[in-house]
């Protein structure tokens, strides 16, 4: 009894000894070396990984249109993931290409008297966009992959970059299935081969989701929120700001129906389409709603419309804000797209009146990217903070 007395201490002294180590162990291992993820160190990697997607995404729809300029597009007559990554390298390789080319109506009505050489160019550009494409599927999934595994995502951006993941698979199957439409046998039809307009502006609609959802999230990881006080006009703002780039993506995606069907080409002069402000060709097609997709001069119509109203509500949203007081770089933001807007129906009106040259189209379409950068970018300076 004496010596259970004696050692009374001492057991007490080991339990509480053995209760403060134990939270020291814990904070040792989550110290420094060992910090929770994610955190805003991680967050910041993340948006800078987007951001640099989103880039490489701008350059596949750049490359696209060039492709598509210089009537490149359908030189690769068949589409294999791996196999196609290694052009041709020897004379009799390139003259088996050649010889497959020819099978198909762009050589037949169009390019029947194409030599080598020039077919190696347009062969060389839609093999370029093609490599393009599998570069960008790569710089989505691998990273993806690595920050997974070292558990930068939470639950919300695991969702999102499953999501981008799987739209960069559907762009690449998207591309194909736009390109066999132009493969294809027409006896019925006298016009030039090109790939259906409703496929390309699938095609370029979803580069340009894709653009828009990886250039939001990096920006959102990236650039802190405002806070700004909920009052009425900042409401009316943010709902007239997401209306303008709506605007924004619309116009763009009508252009994608200009490209397809060679619009640019039938009234190239501004502002009266002739010597009419309406031409009489405006519904010659039966049905009627038809001519919104299949009539060239409708959809050079519809896109001249869309964008002057996009110029309009643009500079709408500059006026809206002038007297409002809005962060620096709210501002900022919004002026930039304001002398992008006009900058941009600068080019279109000379890509038109100029009967699209290739380098001033190709501007011009980048110059639509770079708008919808704009809008998304005000919208990111304008968001709320999150609760």
């Amino acid at each position: 009894m004496k010596e259970l007395k004696r050692n009374l201490p001492m057991r007490q002294w080991l339990v509480k000894r053995s209760q403060h180590s134990i939270p020291a162990e814990i904070g040792a291992n989550t110290a420094p070396g060992a910090a929770q993820v994610p955190n805003a160190a991680t967050n910041r990697i993340l948006g800078q990984w987007l951001l640099g997607c989103s880039g490489l995404v701008v350059g596949a729809v750049v490359l696209g249109g060039v492709t598509r300029l210089t009537e490149s597009g359908l030189s690769m007559v068949d589409w294999h993931l791996v196999r196609e990554m290694k052009p041709p390298h020897s004379q009799a390789e390139w003259e088996a290409e050649f010889t497959k080319y020819q099978q198909f109506p762009e050589f037949k009505i169009m390019n029947h008297d194409m030599t080598l050489p020039e077919f190696k160019f347009i062969f060389y550009m839609e093999w370029g966009h093609r490599m393009w494409g599998r570069l960008v599927g790569l710089a989505y999934v691998l990273p993806t992959i690595y920050f997974w595994k070292k558990g930068y995502f939470n639950k919300s951006m695991k969702g999102r970059t499953l999501g981008l993941c799987g739209f960069v698979f559907f762009q690449g199957l998207l591309g194909w299935y736009m390109v066999k439409s132009g493969l294809q046998e027409k006896p019925e039809s006298y016009d030039v081969p090109r790939v259906s307009q409703y496929r390309l502006s699938a095609h370029l609609g979803s580069a340009l989701v894709l653009y828009c959802a990886s250039l939001w999230t990096g920006l959102t990881l990236l650039v802190e929120p405002h806070k700004l006080a909920n009052t009425k006009h900042l409401n009316q703002l943010r709902w007239f700001a997401k209306g303008t780039a709506g605007l924004v993506f619309l116009t763009a995606l009508s252009g994608a129906f200009v490209a397809g069907l060679d619009a640019g080409l039938v009234y190239n002069s501004f502002p009266m389409m002739g010597d009419r402000w309406i031409p009489d060709d405006l519904l010659a097609f039966s049905p009627k709603f038809k001519n919104l997709f299949e009539n060239p001069t409708t959809v050079q119509f519809d896109h001249r419309v869309l964008a002057i109203s996009t110029l309009m509500a643009i500079t709408g949203l500059y006026m809206f804000t002038r007297r409002m007081m809005l962060p620096r770089r709210a501002k900022m933001a919004i002026s930039c797209l304001t002398a992008m807007a006009y900058t941009q129906v600068v080019l279109g009106i000379s890509t038109l009146l100029l009967y699209v040259p290739t380098p001033l189209a190709a501007t011009h379409q980048a110059g639509s990217v770079a708008l919808l950068s704009l809008a998304i970018w005000v919208l990111a300076e304008l968001r709320k903070v999150a609760k």
